[in-house]
């Protein structure tokens, strides 16, 4: 697989040259941060009191219309930099107290944090790997994160292809975050804990619950307990919040997820037999949640 002179690495398969232009990410082959910093908003075995140690990565192969990080995804804002620089944030982080290193959308720089990680690791770096990600990955980019990354925090964001390319113009996100997922399985196991609760390795499936789209939501759980069982655990999340451009061309977005709504959700997961779970508290639907990215630990 050729990475940046021709990039396959994410499932749109732009065949750009990003050492010299911009594929769907909208960004080049040089690592661009737009934050790394401590991070207390994740579930509680991640974040704990301590913080988990998120580094925001520029760029974005999905796009979804009700993104709460448009600016860094369109690779708008952040700060390029070395791979031996993002190896020396791994240690700031953990040096800071971090449970974990979070990197968060690397999809599109998975070369070079297998690099840095290395790196990291051979100067001391202890802390467990968390990968977060919409889900929309290529195997063959995934296994080169075998033995690199401890934990996957993966997205299920539909599990209807008409709503998948409504929302984020890849009528195939089912099929490949299916895949994903199973890989992800693969590499990293059923969920391991240390003796204080953080998660050291495993699976961890996020369902963002969108207004109105309960149906395909239990679509998605029945796919995932179905297959997986206790084997992953899975966050149900109910912090939508639409941001002020999603009115006019997605009105149907332009609301939060009503209790009703995401209670009808819990009590699916509940009937299914789902005991492996996170769930939400409704008043994490504010963009007070959303970070400032402003560079900090860059």
């Amino acid at each position: 697989m050729e990475f940046h002179s021709k990039c396959t690495l994410c499932p749109r398969d732009c065949d750009v040259d990003r050492t010299i232009g911009l594929g769907v990410c909208q960004v080049g082959n040089i690592v661009k941060l737009a934050r790394a910093a401590l991070h207390y908003w994740e579930e509680p075995c991640i974040s704990g009191e301590n913080g988990s140690g998120a580094v925001f990565f520029s760029g974005c192969p999905l796009h979804c219309v009700f993104c709460q990080n448009e600016e860094i995804s369109h690779g708008k804002v952040g700060k390029e930099i070395t791979i031996e620089r993002l190896s020396e944030i791994y240690l700031e982080l953990q040096e800071k107290g971090a449970n974990n290193i979070n990197l968060v959308t690397g999809t599109h720089y998975i070369p070079s944090i297998v690099k840095s990680v290395t790196r990291a690791r051979d100067m001391g770096l202890t802390i467990p790997i968390i990968y977060n990600t919409s889900g929309y990955e290529k195997v063959e980019s995934l296994k080169l994160l075998e033995g690199i990354v401890d934990v996957y925090l993966p997205d299920f964001k539909y599990m209807d292809e008409e709503l998948a390319g409504r929302y984020s113009r890849a009528l195939d996100y089912p099929s490949v975050v299916k895949a994903a997922i199973k890989e992800m399985v693969r590499q990293a196991g059923a969920p391991a804990f240390d003796d204080k609760g953080f998660i050291k390795s495993g699976v961890i499936v996020r369902q963002l619950l969108l207004p109105g789209h309960v149906k395909d939501a239990k679509a998605i759980l029945d796919y995932l307990y179905g297959t997986y069982g206790d084997d992953i655990y899975i966050s149900l999340m109910s912090q939508y919040t639409p941001m002020p451009h999603i009115a006019d061309k997605y009105p149907e977005l332009n609301r939060r997820v009503t209790k009703r709504e995401y209670d009808t959700y819990l009590e699916y997961a509940l009937d299914l037999g789902v005991t492996n779970a996170f769930i939400q508290d409704r008043k994490v639907a504010r963009e007070s949640f959303i970070p400032d990215f402003n560079g900090e630990g860059i």
